[in-house]
């Protein structure tokens, strides 16, 4: 906690620019891109979900509402949504309170990931994706994730080393300051 995980991937879409050295995406400074272009580009889940007020199906389509009903189940489906959300009397047709208040906090992650997948964006980034207590395991989230990677590029923020053992490249931070960097297996080498 505190270390700076959440600043640095937010630096990313340009929630806040960088007061020194640069932020590269394919070799390129991302404040020489439009931040309209990026944040297209860029998928995020943040640690503190956001739900509006409408039913589950246009949270789900949000900035996609032209998305054919295959596709929302796709997107929920991968992000372990669909079976809770069928389980609902109006299933995809419920109606949500501000900020989701009637779903758990577990519910409301999924919910916007699978808002996210609707995006098909090459960059994903996942602020602690299972951070809420009322998933069973990490693998409800991750092996998904895992599954869709293909070309786009996966950034997880997390706590738990069950949501990172899968990465590519895994980076510890402390007080700010990457600490260890390598793969799962590099990691417990050292």
């Amino acid at each position: 906690t505190g270390s700076g995980k959440s600043s640095l991937v937010h630096l990313i879409p340009r929630f806040y620019d960088a007061t020194e050295g640069r932020v590269l995406i394919d070799g390129v400074d991302v404040r020489d891109v439009s931040q309209e272009a990026l944040r297209r580009n860029i998928g995020i889940v943040l640690q503190e979900t956001i739900l509006f007020s409408g039913t589950i199906r246009e949270n789900i389509c949000y900035g996609r509402p032209e998305a054919t009903e295959d596709e929302i189940f796709a997107a929920a489906k991968a992000a372990q949504a669909h079976d809770f959300i069928s389980e609902f009397p109006e299933g995809y047709d419920t109606q949500l309170g501000q900020r989701g208040i009637n779903l758990s906090g577990g519910q409301k992650q999924r919910i916007a990931l699978a808002r996210c997948l609707m995006q098909d964006t090459a960059i994903l980034v996942l602020d602690d994706p299972i951070s809420q207590g009322d998933l069973e395991t990490g693998t409800d989230i991750i092996d998904p994730i895992k599954n869709m990677a293909g070309s786009r590029t996966i950034i997880i923020v997390s706590h738990r080393l069950s949501a990172v053992r899968f990465a590519d490249h895994i980076i510890t931070l402390e007080k700010g300051r990457i600490l260890e960097s390598g793969s799962h297996m590099d990691l417990l080498e050292a």
